[in-house]
């Protein structure tokens, strides 16, 4: 009985595969145009990445400290332990940490004491962190055909990165057990994940998580971070350049921001900076020696807040004060009937 049913299954297998085979050259041509023509190719408007040096060694250097000496080129990888060699100026990293963008702007993310985290302005609308810094360390300082590294961090935290506010003085990351770094791209967001490791300020020492993400056709970057231990004294904030400092009129939201514009980059030019917290978590804003400062209250849960950079070159940009403030005033809206950015 099997073998009666299977021999015109046969058949009609091999019926069906002849009718297939008959059809013309220009018939299949067509049905392969058909297919292709209903295939979207989505490509990425975010990226993420850490870049780490290649084919050299460690030596002492002439700044007292460990450098990377006579590397042959660089390698991007998905997660890194920074060594314990590394530290600023000492060209490991390219462009010195880890970068994230989309195809509005730059952010990258000093992995070393520092701790601050810079603005790449770009005048394109493409991706652009996967070639800065490979033509030469810090090339990225001149204007290129793609932008240039826009603002000046100094002593700062930059715009958005994250300190510890004791004495009237910001502590950066001097004393760290160890840093480690993994990025992440997707079509709806790239992200960097940041944990620091037996972090040492004032006679405390806790652990800290900390993630910046950036979505497509945004300049807004979301970071999200969690201490291991309730301290004071943990901040962000926005490099002071001396432009005068913004806040939110409208204060009976649960969100506000804090931001700066005027002429503060490199060239210079204008360029608009905001950073957008959540006032229960906030203890205090004040200004300080090279920072505008949001202090958080002690907390081991998750803490996010938002910063965006708007520079005039940018395609298509933000050229004045007037724009500005009603652009960040309208997220600030947005935050406040989403919750979220």
């Amino acid at each position: 009985m099997k073998t009666i049913y299977f021999i015109p299954l046969a058949c009609l297998t091999l019926l069906f595969s002849c009718k297939q085979d008959s059809k013309s050259p220009q018939e299949k041509d067509k049905k392969i145009e058909e297919v292709t023509s209903k295939t979207e190719v989505v490509l990425p408007t975010t990226y993420a990445e850490i870049s780490i040096a290649q084919g050299g060694e460690w030596t002492d250097g002439p700044r007292g400290h460990k450098e990377y000496s006579n590397r042959t080129s660089f390698k991007n990888v998905s997660e890194l332990t920074v060594p314990k060699e590394h530290t600023d100026h000492s060209w490991y990293l390219r462009y010195e940490g880890p970068g994230w963008e989309s195809n509005k702007v730059g952010y990258r993310l000093y992995l070393d004491w520092r701790n601050a985290i810079d603005i790449f302005g770009k005048v394109s609308d493409t991706l652009e962190l996967s070639h800065i810094g490979q033509d030469g360390f810090d090339s990225y300082h001149e204007l290129n055909d793609w932008g240039m590294d826009i603002l000046k961090a100094g002593k700062s935290m930059g715009i958005g990165s994250i300190g510890r506010y004791v004495n009237n003085e910001v502590l950066h990351f001097n004393t760290v057990e160890e840093t480690s770094v993994a990025v992440n791209n997707t079509v709806e967001a790239s992200t960097v994940h940041i944990d620091y490791q037996g972090w040492e300020t004032a006679n405390k020492i806790i652990d800290l998580k900390s993630v910046l993400s950036i979505k497509p056709e945004s300049r807004i970057t979301k970071h999200t971070i969690q201490a291991s231990k309730a301290i004071e004294g943990i901040c962000t904030g926005i490099v002071d350049h001396n432009v005068g400092l913004i806040k939110s009129e409208d204060n009976t939201g649960t969100w506000a921001y804090i931001a700066t514009y005027g002429e503060q980059t490199l060239v210079p030019d204008q360029l608009g900076m905001a950073l957008f917290y959540k006032v229960d978590n906030v203890a205090e804003v004040k200004t300080g020696e090279d920072d505008h400062l949001v202090i958080f209250k002690p907390n081991t849960e998750p803490i996010s807040f938002y910063f965006l950079g708007a520079w005039e070159k940018e395609k298509n940009g933000i050229t004045n004060k007037a724009d500005f403030l009603t652009y960040i005033n309208s997220k600030l809206t947005d935050l406040n009937s989403n919750n979220s950015l």
